[in-house]
């Protein structure tokens, strides 16, 4: 098991949309930032690529790179579910906290979760949103801008099959039965 934290912040501004969990909520200002400046999704890919110790966004996204600018979050999100793919890393679950004193986000956030349990190919049940304000205090509370904090748990492919179920080993190729708990994932490093 690994356990990966994430945490994102962008100042909000007039003229830009406000895109958070890929859903583009009506309000007066936006995100300033390189790409869409989703915050929810950034704090989550820097969740995920931490728990890998994959480094961050900035690594493989960096805000310098002209080809970022104005990109699509969800997109840079499916790029980060493919890194881990590669590690052999299966997403547990996905817990996140937007703190904004406004606009309110809870009508939006069963569409944020939704969106981000396709993108990562998860059940809605892995992935928790959640909004909270700052009473008013700090640059959140004023309305100066808007953070999110992100924690995940991965698995290694290989270990999988230990953690659910039984606590017995099972071995590749998998028992075309309903004791084996195989999916047959992408990633089981017992492959030959």
């Amino acid at each position: 098991m690994r356990i990966g934290m994430g945490y994102d912040v962008h100042r909000l501004t007039e003229n830009r949309k406000l895109i958070l969990g890929g859903v583009e909520i009506p309000y007066e200002k936006g995100l300033l930032g390189h790409s869409d400046a989703d915050v929810l999704v950034h704090a989550v890919m820097d969740a995920l690529l931490g728990a890998a110790a994959l480094g961050d966004i900035g690594k493989h996204f960096p805000d310098k790179d002209p080809k970022y600018l104005g990109a699509d979050s969800m997109q840079l999100l499916e790029q980060v579910k493919r890194l881990l793919e590669q590690e052999n890393y299966l997403i547990e679950n996905i817990d996140a906290t937007i703190i904004a004193q406004k606009p309110k986000l809870a009508a939006y956030i069963p569409t944020m979760v939704q969106n981000l349990a396709v993108v990562l190919g998860l059940k809605n049940s892995q992935v928790n949103v959640k909004a909270t304000t700052e009473e008013g205090l700090g640059f959140t509370g004023s309305g100066e801008g808007i953070s999110a904090q992100a924690v995940c748990l991965l698995m290694e492919a290989e270990n999988y099959a230990d953690f659910i179920g039984s606590r017995e080993v099972y071995s590749y190729p998998p028992q075309k039965d309903e004791t084996s708990p195989c999916q047959e994932c992408r990633g089981c490093r017992h492959r030959q």
